[in-house]
């Protein structure tokens, strides 16, 4: 795969306020790639830079290998080859489905025009409505055809911006999934930008997680809820608590559910590959690290409880007085009260070192401390 969209160190500022700085990503061409965070912090400013509504105060921004903005030139958007689906569709009122999809090909010929439309209406399964209008399709009809709209000009990279977040919660967990195999049936590049990691997860290839106008760690779904870079992404994705262990020996740490002695990478300071025997640790715990065990002899408190159908998550009480999150098939029915045996299985540990000041990215396991 070729580098489609470059992001070099780009910044963006109002006044004197930074909206973001020193922001660095690659896209390669038919990757799906998403911005993930919380309100605020940047992500759909950096989208807007990258459409050309917006302009940099120092940085690049490169598609197909042309600079495309810096902080003294930006292409205008028309001249970028770039779609955008927009958190509210903004599909036009007055114009049919067919028209909406049709709107940015009015430079083609009327034969070429009226066949994209077709095909377009067939890949988001719309076909019977072409003659409707915007007001009488449903949430999720309407967001196929606004990407539909999007895509019609056969664009070089795909933005799109919240575009789930106006739907109810089974309808954006199948839209996205539908939206991703469309865009890799078209072997489309896009940009997601969410505050939702179902949906980050759901449909992206690489996520950056955003906080206070910086990428914290650009990386596939599965090395941010095992490898989190910082404190910062551990806390925000997934979910799980710390617990304080300390280090014995090399590949072994103890802490309250028992001495875990796998081989664990993390590194504690810049000049050593491993934690010092007897350093203060803190371990990373998922709900599926924790295991529902009747016979263990470690047992502890049910604190609360949410059913989620195949299984309910617990909230439970240590004896240290430390909480911990477990996720238990929910034919496994206890009451808040109750003593649950558990034991800890964790396959994944990420570690985190109370000394340590600054994330080192070549480690398997992280270390980081606030």
């Amino acid at each position: 795969m070729s580098t489609l969209l470059k992001i070099n160190q780009i910044q963006h500022c109002y006044g004197n306020h930074k909206t973001f700085d020193d922001l660095s990503f690659d896209l390669q061409k038919g990757e799906i790639g998403c911005l993930l965070g919380p309100s605020g912090c940047g992500k759909t400013t950096v989208l807007r830079c990258i459409a050309g509504f917006e302009s940099l105060t120092a940085g690049q921004i490169s598609l197909n290998g042309v600079a495309v903005s810096d902080s003294h030139f930006s292409l205008p958007p028309e001249q970028r080859r770039i779609g955008m689906v927009f958190q509210d569709y903004a599909l036009f009122p007055h114009l049919t489905v067919a028209e909406n999809i049709g709107f940015g090909l009015h430079r083609s010929p009327t034969q070429e025009r009226k066949q994209r439309v077709i095909d377009m209406l067939k890949t988001i399964g719309l076909i019977e409505a072409a003659d409707r209008y915007p007001h009488e399709l449903s949430g999720g009809q309407q967001q196929r055809v606004a990407l539909a709209r999007a895509l019609a000009p056969r664009p070089d990279l795909l933005l799109l911006d919240e575009p789930f977040s106006n739907l109810d919660i089974t309808l954006r967990e199948r839209l996205s999934q539908e939206v991703r195999e469309i865009l890799k049936n078209q072997q489309i590049t896009a940009i997601l930008v969410t505050h939702d990691q179902g949906e980050a997860f759901s449909v992206a290839d690489m996520i950056g997680v955003m906080h206070q106008g910086k990428i914290m760690q650009w990386d596939t779904a599965y090395n941010l809820y095992h490898r989190p870079a910082n404190r910062f992404v551990a806390n925000f994705i997934g979910q799980g608590v710390f617990l304080p262990g300390k280090v014995l020996d090399l590949g072994m740490i103890e802490m309250e559910l028992g001495v875990l002695s796998k081989d664990i990478y993390h590194h504690c300071e810049s000049d050593q590959e491993i934690c010092p025997i007897g350093s203060e640790v803190e371990i990373l715990i998922r709900p599926d690290d924790i295991v529902y065990c009747p016979e263990s002899s470690t047992q502890a408190l049910i604190t609360h409880k949410a059913f989620r159908g195949a299984e309910i998550l617990y909230t439970l009480k240590l004896a240290s007085g430390m909480t911990v999150l477990s996720l238990i098939p929910s034919h496994h029915d206890h009451a808040i009260g109750e003593k649950l045996g558990i034991r800890l299985e964790a396959d994944h540990v990420v570690i985190f070192s109370k000394a340590l000041l600054t994330y080192h990215s070549n480690s398997q396991f992280s270390a980081w401390s606030e």
